[in-house]
């Protein structure tokens, strides 16, 4: 069975940084692309970053790049989001998941973490 489990949410200041991690089991990273989503209240989840495991091929979206940098460790099976310059429109639930193939559409990935709160105050 596949299992994403996320950590490294937190309360930061605007201009802070935040780590966040997402340790998986029951896939490989060569299988799979891996994304951050985030929904904040009242919002529809939003993509954030991906990253094809097979060549460590990553994409983001617009209101991130240059702040935000994905990353992956094969041999440990996690896959990061480090978040620099956050903002407090960065404030929201942050997921991990895991899909066949690239998309920035939340309903294509097929396991989903937990979910770990991010908030940014001004």
């Amino acid at each position: 069975q596949v299992q994403l489990v996320e950590s490294g949410g937190g309360l930061v200041q605007a201009g802070g940084s935040l780590r966040l991690s997402c340790s998986a089991s029951g896939l490989t990273f060569s299988g799979y692309v891996l994304g951050w989503f985030r929904q904040a209240p009242g919002k529809e989840r939003e993509f954030v970053a991906s990253i094809m495991g097979s060549g460590f091929t990553t994409m983001y979206a617009d209101s991130v790049k240059g702040r935000f940098t994905i990353s992956g460790d094969n041999a440990k099976n996690t896959v990061y989001l480090q978040m620099n310059s956050l903002k407090p429109e960065d404030t929201a639930v942050y997921y991990c998941s895991a899909g066949s193939f690239v998309s920035r559409t939340y309903r294509e990935y097929d396991y989903w973490g937990q979910g770990t709160q991010v908030t940014v105050s001004s």
